[in-house]
């Protein structure tokens, strides 16, 4: 085990997405060395991944280097690696190449992956969206349908080419096939010579009564009215009951199509299970009111990770909860090496944000409720102003402009050769 002590508390913090990077900032004045241990280099903006799945924007655009950010951070360093079991009696980390780190307090903020409920088997055909690979791999084959479409000879295959499903009604499955919609009828308008791109089917599927089942439902009314507008097919009511390569099930009838994302489910990590606590169905942890693991103060899990109920109803896996919780767990032990107890987290709702396409988004502001294009402006104004990094700013509202008079997407790059 490394031994980096020097009579120094150390702070172990698995996860460098908003709880896992709020804790560590949350605690540069404290008498502390922290250690940020991830897989990826880099703290990625979620809530626009879907624009670099859709060739919107870059990879760089809405990530940057967790070195880069923490470079002023005196007592933060960043490990490169995965942590694969955490030992709460020796209280050490294990890491993939075998590597144990030692901790005083350990916050585990690994997030959560796609959940198939149960159908794990649907993954290889139905990618969800959570990392840059992901958003890559949705790209690809986005693009790869349309050349497929186009070289097709035969009626049948060209039409389940240019067929797309999206499962799951919530914010990220509307923004997809909001945007699938707008690619399809503006974006490569007069590109293609044997197929117009704009007889394309984007459906989404929603096994609930309603899109956005979060949002009040005049919003959520509001929402599927714009997509509708945009060209896609919202179904509600039925659930997806078999996902291939051809196409997809819904109810008894099959519907070929040979490019379906996932948006229904997520599933937590499995870091998880290492923890000496209960997890529930999705196998997030249960925590104290403190965020903290019971019987072992000195272990926080925060984010998408952590389960925890607030006034009857669980704190939504959001990048503001997410945000929330890892600057209360680096205030929670600042307090704790003061000997002082902390207060209960309390999450702060501060309202709901949806896009749906280009000039089209539903906000819930505290009761304060509109859609369409002057939600649109302050869902944009919202994200670009939380992105990490005056440049990220800057060219991400560059793109955009470009995008909005032109409807074009300069990341239409395929990497991989076609298979």
């Amino acid at each position: 085990m490394e031994d980096t002590t020097n009579g120094v508390p150390q702070v172990i913090i698995v996860g460098g997405g908003f709880a896992g990077l709020w804790a560590t900032r949350g605690l540069a004045r404290a008498a502390v060395q922290v250690t940020l241990v991830d897989r990826r280099n880099h703290h990625l903006f979620q809530p626009l991944l879907y624009q670099v799945a859709t060739a919107g924007l870059s990879a760089p655009d809405i990530a940057a280097p967790l070195r880069h950010i923490l470079r002023r951070q005196q007592n933060a360093e960043v490990r490169l690696g995965e942590v694969t079991r955490i030992d709460a009696t020796r209280r050490v980390v294990g890491l993939a190449d075998g590597t144990e780190l030692g901790y005083d307090y350990l916050v585990v903020t690994s997030g959560a992956t796609h959940g198939y409920f149960g159908h794990d088997d649907w993954a290889v055909h139905a990618p969800g969206l959570k990392t840059l690979d992901d958003a890559f791999l949705i790209r690809r084959r986005l693009l790869i349908a349309f050349e497929r479409a186009e070289a097709a000879t035969e009626p049948a295959e060209r039409e389940a080419w240019l067929s797309f499903a999206v499962v799951g009604g919530g914010p990220t499955g509307v923004e997809l096939a909001g945007t699938m919609a707008e690619i399809a009828h503006h974006t490569l308008r007069r590109e293609f010579r044997h197929i117009d791109p704009a007889a394309a089917k984007v459906r989404l599927v929603e096994a609930g009564p309603r899109v956005l089942a979060s949002f009040p439902a005049s919003l959520s009314a509001a929402a599927q009215r714009q997509l509708e507008k945009l060209g896609v097919e919202v179904s509600t009511g039925i659930p997806v009951n078999g996902i291939t390569a051809e196409g997809y099930r819904l109810g008894e009838q099959f519907v070929p199509a040979r490019t379906v994302l996932w948006a229904a489910g997520v599933a937590a990590s499995p870091l998880g299970a290492s923890l000496p606590a209960t997890t529930d169905r999705a196998g997030r942890v249960q925590v104290e009111a403190d965020l903290s693991v019971p019987g072992h103060p000195e272990i926080f899990v925060a984010g998408d990770l952590a389960s925890l109920q607030q006034d009857g109803r669980p704190v939504p896996g959001v990048a503001p909860a997410a945000k929330q919780m890892g600057a209360y767990v680096a205030h929670a032990i600042r307090m704790r090496l003061q000997g002082r107890t902390p207060s209960a987290f309390r999450y702060r709702d501060h309202g709901n944000l949806a896009t749906i396409g280009r000039m089209a988004a539903v906000v819930d502001l505290r009761g304060w409720r509109f859609s369409g294009l002057l939600a649109w402006w302050f869902w944009l104004a919202a994200h670009v102003f939380f992105l990490i990094g005056f440049r990220n700013r800057i060219v991400v509202l560059i793109n955009w402009a470009w995008a909005y008079f032109t409807y074009q997407r300069h990341a239409r790059i395929i990497h991989d050769p076609p298979s």
